[in-house]
């Protein structure tokens, strides 16, 4: 199943604590998962960053929340325990542990609207808290980005002469780590029209293997079909050739992928023109950097270290 949200996993928290008994961080996210029948493949699944688990990353924002709430504290690292405040709400049993039920607790208020003095959190309703975590909402946004960026990348590639892809073609793989400077790091693509081969490439900066490329700029709605792949593939058996990139503006046909990922004595990579944005956006090629922000976590090694 679908890994819960933050505020999905409240009262599932609060029950692995409600004998009252100090538990370790580990255990509690296993009996969570064990609740919601997250999978361990699904509890692998990592967050955009690829710095943290998705899973163990929304259940640490459901221990702040209900910590903020003051229904769960923390003795010492890594230890969990109910509150007083937090064994009676399991007593009352309400039919849902949730933002807004948690509204009723002082210092989750405060927690949630900082600037807001204690008369006009009182005197007004409840507001609506967002069940993503500060982390969903900012990796949305970052992905949200990034596909408009990728879209706009495409627009302008599609604005140029075609020379200018090919030689765009041959800068991303150079800085990707192909062949040498750009200079040399291969046959500059459209130079060569040589059976279906538009360019090579080393694979390295010593030559040691070559790859041969298909490039083609193409409409981004057009489809490439597995016909267009059989034929790259015979040029790259007429050339003696074992590896082979077919990269367009264009996309890919299942057929086609599926006949690509048939090949075994010819290894053939399909990038499409989603692939190609994201590769330009990752390795800084037609983009610039217009803000960084850096999300920082508690260092465990540093409370952790012996001071004797």
């Amino acid at each position: 199943m679908p890994i819960p949200k933050y505020d999905e996993m409240y009262r599932a928290f609060l029950d692995c604590l409600a004998d009252g008994q100090l538990h370790k961080s580990k255990e509690v996210k296993d009996a969570v998962a064990g609740v919601f029948s997250v999978s361990e493949k699904e509890r692998a699944e990592m967050l955009p960053s690829g710095k943290q688990q998705l899973f163990d990353n929304r259940i640490g924002w459901t221990r702040t929340y209900l910590k903020k709430a003051g229904l769960v504290q923390s003795p010492s690292r890594g230890i969990y325990v109910i509150t007083p405040a937090g064994r009676q709400v399991l007593n009352e049993n309400p039919p849902q542990i949730d933002n807004l039920y948690l509204q009723r607790f002082e210092s989750f208020r405060k927690f949630i609207s900082p600037n807001n003095n204690e008369e006009s959190t009182t005197s007004t309703p409840a507001a609506k808290v967002s069940s993503k975590t500060p982390q969903d909402i900012l990796d949305e946004a970052f992905q949200q980005i990034n596909t408009t960026l990728a879209d706009d990348l495409l627009s302008e590639i599609m604005k140029q002469p075609p020379a200018f892809f090919e030689h765009l073609v041959v800068k991303l793989l150079t800085q990707m780590g192909y062949g040498g400077s750009v200079d040399d790091a291969g046959t500059v693509i459209g130079q060569t029209g040589d059976e279906g081969i538009d360019g090579i490439i080393r694979e390295d900066k010593l030559g040691f293997s070559l790859i041969y490329i298909q490039a083609k700029r193409w409409d981004c709605d057009k489809t490439v079909g597995r016909p267009e792949i059989q034929k790259f593939v015979g040029a790259l058996a007429g050339q003696g050739a074992s590896k082979g990139l077919f990269i367009t503006t264009a996309q890919f046909t299942k057929e086609a992928r599926q006949y690509a990922e048939k090949q075994h004595t010819t290894k053939v990579v399909l990038v499409d023109g989603t692939t190609l944005a994201k590769l330009m956006i990752e390795y800084d090629l037609g983009v610039s950097t217009e803000a960084t922000y850096e999300i920082k976590r508690i260092d465990s090694d540093f409370f952790a270290e012996d001071l004797d």
